[in-house]
């Protein structure tokens, strides 16, 4: 069994000791988001209103930061939220891709980039956590690829503003829409952005990990650490007397 880490009981909870609380406000609150996205898909695709649909996709993703910010605020952050939280992005991601692709409006190598990248990433963390037990946390760009992806997902959804296409691919070009002639949702602009993000957060990704697993592997003691389950160590004074 692994050594347990002591530390302060008031620092449990912040993002550098997350508890194991299960039932939080902020991990409500990211089951509500996962459940919004399916009922975004079912809306969408089966075309009962596209722009009811669109707000509740809207709501899920622009509450991604509320989750976060209220664990913080309350020191309520958690392993189950830490692990539940990019669950919840991608799972936007995916609902949003699917159905945009579903009904021919958005390319599908788009769709085939960003699961082959999560398949990569997942594969990659199953050997990462084989060394290295304590989850690598998000890194920013991974939420800016996020960000700008739901922000281009929603303008597609939408449908709007539509522009006129840059023209460095010519008149036409199936693949690649927004990069012809032709008029297009803005919201192809980000999506293009945030893959590119998307497969820089990858290879950060991978350099974070390949690093954590050679330090687990050269220092194998501090893996022992029970990252999960600290020993609390009460703060100064706590006992004594006032």
């Amino acid at each position: 069994m692994g050594l347990r880490k002591k530390i302060k009981r008031e620092l449990i909870g912040t993002p550098d000791y997350p508890s194991n609380q299960i039932f939080t406000i902020s991990n409500f609150i990211t089951v509500l988001r996962l459940i919004l996205t399916f009922v975004f898909l079912y809306l969408f695709v089966m075309d009962v209103n596209r722009y009811v649909a669109l707000v509740i996709y809207a709501v899920a993703a622009s509450t991604d930061w509320l989750d976060g910010a209220i664990a913080r605020k309350t020191r309520t952050v958690s392993w189950l939220g830490k692990m539940m939280d990019p669950v919840v992005d991608r799972a936007l991601l995916f609902t949003g891709v699917i159905g945009l692709v579903a009904r021919g409006e958005l390319p599908i190598w788009v769709c085939i980039v960003i699961i082959l990248r999560d398949v990569y990433l997942a594969c990659g963390n199953a050997v990462v956590r084989r060394y290295h037990k304590r989850p690598i946390d998000v890194v920013y760009t991974g939420k800016a690829a996020t960000a700008l992806l739901m922000t281009g997902f929603s303008f597609m959804l939408l449908g709007l503003p539509k522009i006129g296409g840059i023209g460095v691919l010519g008149a036409f070009s199936e693949a690649f829409p927004g990069l012809d002639a032709r008029e297009v949702p803005l919201g192809i602009f980000f999506v293009y952005v945030g893959v590119i993000f998307s497969l820089l957060t990858a290879v950060i990704y991978t350099v974070k990990g390949y690093r954590a697993s050679k330090h687990a592997i050269e220092h194998p003691e501090e893996e022992d650490v029970d990252f999960l389950n600290p020993e609390i160590e009460e703060a100064d004074g706590a006992s004594g007397a006032s």
